[in-house]
């Protein structure tokens, strides 16, 4: 497997995905951080990461009630055996020709296409682009817990930014949360809460 590559994606909807990638060698995608799926016709389908899961199987159940699992038993189990992680997907957006979407794709990828990580100019352009018309996806999900993937989208989100001079970007995007929540007080509170966990709810005057 590619080092570039997360995974492949298992099934998909027009709205989220799932995509599986082995469980070692690998480095997966943190929560809330933005990957793309690139298509035939040149469309880039951008997707954040809002849960992750460890299937167990057989072995596994047999080898976790042993007195001491010794550490080559434990790094045969991850390397060398094929129990995947389960990545789930909110799809955000995509952009097509160099313009971005903040819409969602036009159809769903198709079951083992690439699950890329987005390099910190592509998080730049997709996150600058519009107003910020992509936390609507986000906000409008029931499976995960919003405040927190939120979060940690935006933080991840704020350092690029910064590093690529744009350090009002943290301000305008939280301007922008408690526009879209304001007639739903107990959501925003979850947001605020976990932003202010986070460190990002100070918003300029």
């Amino acid at each position: 497997m590619d080092t570039e590559l997360i995974g492949y994606i298992l099934r998909a909807t027009n709205s989220s995905a799932v995509s599986g990638s082995r469980i070692t060698g690998q480095q997966l995608p943190a929560l809330g951080s933005l990957v793309n799926i690139p298509q035939e016709d040149g469309t880039y389908i951008y997707g954040m990461v809002f849960d992750q899961r460890i299937e167990d199987d057989g072995l596994v159940r047999q080898l976790v009630t042993a007195a001491n699992i010794r550490e080559d038993v434990i790094a045969d189990n991850r390397i060398n055996r094929t129990v995947p992680v389960e990545i789930s997907i909110l799809f955000c957006g995509f952009t097509r020709a160099g313009e971005v979407f903040h819409l969602l794709p036009p159809r769903p990828p198709l079951t083992l296409d690439q699950v890329l990580p987005c390099s910190e100019k592509e998080i730049c352009d997709f996150t600058s682009s519009g107003q910020f018309g992509y936390f609507r996806h986000i906000l409008r999900g029931t499976d995960f817990a919003i405040g927190e993937v939120f979060a940690l989208h935006l933080s991840q989100v704020c350092d690029i930014q910064i590093h690529h001079g744009n350090p009002a970007w943290v301000n305008l995007a939280t301007q922008e949360i408690i526009t879209l929540l304001r007639d739903d007080y107990p959501t925003l509170m979850s947001v605020l809460g976990a932003l202010s966990d986070a460190k990002l709810s100070q918003v300029e005057d």
